[in-house]
């Protein structure tokens, strides 16, 4: 290489390493968007607007969600995976799309590790089985007579990894024969249980306890392996089944190669946020346990979350579509 080719070199890569120090400085100077994989009013977009307002007042700078539901939240993935890796794009994710997709899917067109840098985890919520009143069953144990009273004619719902997976979880586990509906996300197919039109779904605790307590729905069980606090009269599944237990989890992810300092500065904006006891107690109501991650921490979680929803996929005899 000539000379002046190698001086032209150092001179464009000083340049670079310049503005991008300019635009780390002046982060962030316009809106953030929060990509949320699921529609609105699921369990994600709640975290992610309370998450976002908060993280809003800290950066001086809005906060848009822009909801991106469909194929088990991995549309809304791969747009924050190939977008902008400025620090101005956080994607709002879940274990469905950051861990269970690949042991659902044929195809997925982004890597959950390699094409993310780890924020922070927000927190963990279990999911309730709920039923329309009107069918004649009170408890797991009658539902699991039922169904093998009616195999295969049963129609449950699902939205996500979290309440896909329990259903075949039941089957495998209860030898029953269930007809599965699939759906966007939960909120739709919750609305179709109270309507009639299908007759279950696992719903995360955010959606089914309040129908639940209204009225609107039955509780049969929890996925928690214990009861949960919001809905203390609601069995246990792993009361009637043992070892059933399902948990699903809340992170925040960036783009990778997003400029480590951005990551830094969100990272500790979001611990100061979780830490602060209106926040905990917000989501607490909602049933979301607040448990945070470091960047690192959630890193290697997110890994043992691959290796575990793999193994949950094949025990409940799921073939990814």
């Amino acid at each position: 290489m000539k000379p002046y080719a190698v001086v032209l070199g150092a001179i464009a890569c000083i340049a670079a390493s310049v503005a991008q120090a300019a635009a780390i400085e002046k982060y962030p100077n316009r809106p953030v968007r929060f990509i949320v994989p699921f529609t609105a009013g699921s369990a994600t977009d709640v975290v992610a607007r309370t998450v976002g307002q908060n993280l809003a007042e800290a950066l001086g700078q809005p906060i848009v969600v822009d909801n991106r539901a469909g194929a088990n939240g991995t549309i809304g993935a791969e747009l924050a995976a190939k977008s902008p890796k400025d620090g101005y794009t956080v994607l709002i994710s879940t274990n469905t799309p950051s861990a269970a997709a690949p042991s659902l899917m044929k195809k997925i067109n982004y890597d959950p590790v390699n094409d993310f840098a780890p924020i922070a985890r927000v927190g963990t919520i279990a999911f309730v089985l709920v039923t329309h009143p009107s069918l004649p069953v009170k408890n797991i144990k009658e539902l699991i007579a039922l169904a093998k009273q009616q195999p295969g004619k049963l129609t449950a719902g699902s939205g996500s990894a979290g309440s896909l997976v329990p259903v075949f979880m039941l089957q495998q586990m209860a030898g029953i024969e269930l007809n599965h509906v699939p759906y966007k996300s939960i909120p739709p197919a919750l609305a179709d249980v109270i309507s009639g039109q299908i007759n279950m779904v696992y719903a995360d605790m955010v959606n089914g306890a309040p129908q639940v307590k209204s009225g609107k729905l039955r509780g049969l069980g929890v996925t928690s392996r214990k009861r949960d606090p919001l809905l203390p009269d609601v069995q246990a599944i792993a009361e009637t089944v043992k070892d059933f237990e399902l948990i699903a989890w809340f992170a925040m992810f960036a783009p990778a190669g997003t400029p480590q300092p951005i990551v830094d500065r969100l990272a500790a904006e979001a611990e100061k946020i979780l830490a602060r006891s209106d926040v905990r107690e917000r989501f607490a109501v909602l049933g979301i346990q607040v448990d945070p991650m470091k960047p690192v921490e959630l890193g290697k979680f997110q890994k043992s979350e691959l290796e575990k929803w793999a193994r949950l996929a094949k025990a409940a005899n799921i073939i990814p579509e």
